[in-house]
């Protein structure tokens, strides 16, 4: 895998940075790829914010991924574009030879315009749109359902972004990535379509064990008809849900997208290998917990203090306001940044709140103040 991740430190989308990736940004990139691609408007969002679809290749194997299914999820349509000019550039058909007689995808990258604009989860409804595979409530989920059965896919790629909250509790590892082989039906069986999903995810461990050694993880699979993957995988159609995690320092997710484009790689790859992995090989793959906090201040007079950040949209920019962790997180076993209270580098500054009869706390870390309790 090391020409890919050369390819992508040299020639990556360089027009698309940061968390706050919106239709506006994508535009001009949609645009200058009609020269190459099939570019096509699929339907519009509740706003009515056009949803586009990008046709490539003209192989048998037909894929079919879409990215921002949840508006302010976007490192992996930061990937969806350098994996988009890989193939432009006429650099992917030298990683995976006859690439354009064997693949034929349709690409979504951006599912949720108008939440892409707000940064948030849901649609403009406020919908979850990954909740809504069955009832079809949304204009969104009619435009993906409506690409699926006109496209018919023989494999899904469903792409999203997890919190800074998931690691790994046995090693104290981040959890970077994570994936999943949705289940089929509540029983959770193995079924072909699944065990081909297994086995691209198997595929893609592996491959990149070389970057993130106990960093790549799994969702559980709890099944739930509702969820667009558990829907189309119960179909018969193979899907993985790939998940852009926290890449120690990376707030902006830079990092990630590299990890999230050789990803698109490996599981290219591992279709095109037609190789088969035993299901004990996936099941193999540690599941992730919820055990990190953004910031774990330990030896405090109050005990330990699990600070998260809140993802506020500002003047077009994300900024990372810090928060007490909700009460799941209180008990943090981990930080992304740990922080001593004995040694120095923090001070609590107690006071009283006169109008609301309450006694505060001011943290000042390093010198700046982080966070009133």
């Amino acid at each position: 895998m090391e020409q890919e991740s050369n390819w992508h430190k040299n020639h990556k989308e360089k027009r698309l940075f940061g968390r706050y990736i919106t239709l506006e940004k994508v535009t001009p990139l949609l645009e200058e790829i009609t020269a190459f691609f099939q570019v096509n408007v699929a339907g519009y969002s509740v706003q009515n914010r056009p949803i586009h679809t990008i046709k490539i290749g003209r192989g048998t194997t037909k894929i079919l991924m879409w990215s921002q299914m949840h508006g302010n999820e976007s490192t992996t349509t930061k990937a969806v574009f350098d994996f988009i000019k890989s193939i432009q550039d006429g650099t992917l058909e030298n990683w995976t030879p006859n690439f354009f007689d064997e693949f034929t995808f349709c690409i979504i990258p951006m599912l949720n315009p108008d939440g892409a604009c707000l940064y948030t989860r849901n649609n403009a409804n406020d919908i979850d749109l990954n909740r809504d595979a069955q009832e079809q409530t949304q204009p969104e989920s009619v435009v993906l359902k409506t690409v699926f059965e006109e496209f018919s896919p023989d494999y899904c790629f469903n792409l999203h972004g997890q919190r800074t909250i998931y690691g790994f509790e046995k090693t104290g590892m981040p959890s970077v990535l994570s994936f999943l082989a949705p289940s089929a039906d509540k029983g959770r069986s193995v079924t072909l379509s699944r065990k081909r999903s297994m086995s691209i995810i198997t595929s893609i461990y592996n491959n990149l064990q070389v970057y993130l050694p106990g960093q790549i993880g799994r969702y559980d699979d709890g099944f739930n008809i509702n969820c667009v993957g558990d829907t189309f995988q119960s179909l018969g159609v193979p899907t993985v849900l790939f998940e852009a995690g926290h890449t120690p320092n990376d707030y902006q997710r830079e990092k990630t997208r590299e990890y999230i484009f050789l990803s698109l790689i490996s599981a290219l790859k591992g279709i095109s290998s037609k190789k088969s992995y035993d299901v004990k090989e996936y099941e193999n793959i540690p599941e992730h917990q919820k055990c990190f906090c953004d910031v774990l201040i330990t030896n405090t007079p109050q005990g330990q203090l699990a600070i998260q950040y809140k993802e506020v949209l500002h003047n077009n920019s994300i900024q990372f306001v810090p928060q007490i962790a909700d009460k799941d997180l209180t008990n943090s076993k981990f930080g992304h940044r740990l922080i001593d209270a004995q040694e120095g580098k923090i001070d609590i500054i107690y006071k009283k709140d006169q109008a609301q009869n309450i006694d505060i706390a001011d943290i000042f870390i390093d010198n700046e103040l982080t966070i009133t309790l």
